[in-house]
């Protein structure tokens, strides 16, 4: 059985150049990080990328158009003008919080879209939609896409099955900050004498945010509170072999992801199954209780290295949508096509 691997090669990545006036593709991922884009050919070769580290607001009417296109602009407008690029054939976003805040978005980007750049036909894709196309592509399957969030997501290719990705207070387990979370846990229970509490990870968790009594002081006014709980991870992660109850909490995270995969998953045929997000840069303390975990749950897929991540995802679908030869399923919260009319 291959050993699992949180990302692999790009599906796309001949990188081949173009000639100058040759038409192109936008791939473009929106998410808490913020903006990254892909200039590539129609054959899926990478011409060139930028990217904006502000992520794009969300506002009373969900994703801010606006914003988005001040951050989207200036990196299209220099990749073309670099590559000599004057068609844009197709172009895939894939934004994070698409499926519930992209109303606005989808009604605007495409004629956004078309008046800056001329793009003819653009997908507009859930997040965990590209990071199942990066990872497996067009094949059915399940994907759990995880870093300070968990989502899983899966089809047979008639439609899109997801799981999780409810957020840190209602869901997401076992992710970063779901892990993060049990350990600073673990670290208060030691503080306070009870059980399984490890007072290795509360020596990391002072050693990192100071004397304990005031965690819950510096946390909670915090609007990032998420990424300040994943922040831990890498310390559960780093005591696991030593420590019996940072070893629990990532069996334990293991155990969600693989419910989540399986409640994804296709039951038949013959699926795949892939991991893909920075989480899994924690390497075996993670990766091997997740592979006994979907090891046990689902005995009938076929576990693969994750091809790419999601902006390889969106690359994917933007070559797909220009050559008409997209096989993914559409539906309106997490794959939609536009194609919009010139003037």
């Amino acid at each position: 059985m291959p050993e699992w691997s949180a990302e692999g090669s790009n599906p796309h990545g001949d990188r081949r150049a173009t000639r100058p006036g040759s038409p192109a593709v936008l791939a473009v991922d929106s998410g808490g990080s913020g903006l990254r884009v892909v200039l590539g050919t129609v054959q899926g070769a990478v011409l060139g990328q930028g990217e904006s580290a502000q992520p794009v607001r969300t506002g009373t009417r969900g994703i801010d158009t606006g914003h988005f296109m001040e951050q989207l602009v200036p990196l299209v407008r220099g990749l073309l003008a670099e590559y000599g690029v004057t068609e844009v054939r197709a172009a895939c976003v894939g934004a994070a919080g698409l499926a519930t805040l992209g109303d606005a978005l989808r009604a605007e980007l495409p004629v956004a879209l078309r008046g800056e750049f001329g793009v003819p036909s653009l997908a507009l894709a859930a997040d965990a939609v590209t990071a199942y196309a990066g990872a497996l592509g067009t094949r059915p399957g399940a994907v759990v896409a995880a870093g300070t969030g968990l989502i899983a997501v899966g089809t047979d290719l008639t439609r899109w099955f997801r799981a999780d990705g409810w957020g840190h207070l209602l869901g997401d387990c076992g992710s970063g900050a779901w892990i993060g979370r049990a350990g600073l846990e673990a670290a208060l229970r030691a503080h306070d004498g009870r059980p399984n509490g490890s007072g290795l990870l509360l020596a990391r968790a002072e050693e990192m945010f100071g004397p304990a009594s005031g965690l819950p002081g510096r946390l909670y006014p915090r609007s990032d509170r998420p990424a300040v709980l994943a922040s831990f991870a890498p310390q559960v992660a780093a005591c696991a072999e030593t420590d019996p109850v940072a070893g629990h909490i990532l069996r334990s995270a293991a155990r969600h992801m693989a419910e989540s995969a399986a409640a994804v998953c296709p039951t038949k045929g013959a699926p795949q199954v892939a991991v893909t997000g920075g989480l899994f840069k924690m390497g075996d303390p993670l990766l091997v209780p997740l592979r006994e975990e979907l090891t046990r749950v689902l005995p009938h897929a076929g576990w693969v290295t994750a091809a790419g991540d999601p902006l390889n995802g969106a690359l994917r679908i933007a070559v797909d949508l220009a050559a008409g030869t997209l096989t993914l399923p559409g539906e309106p919260v997490m794959l939609s096509v536009v194609t919009t009319k010139g003037d």
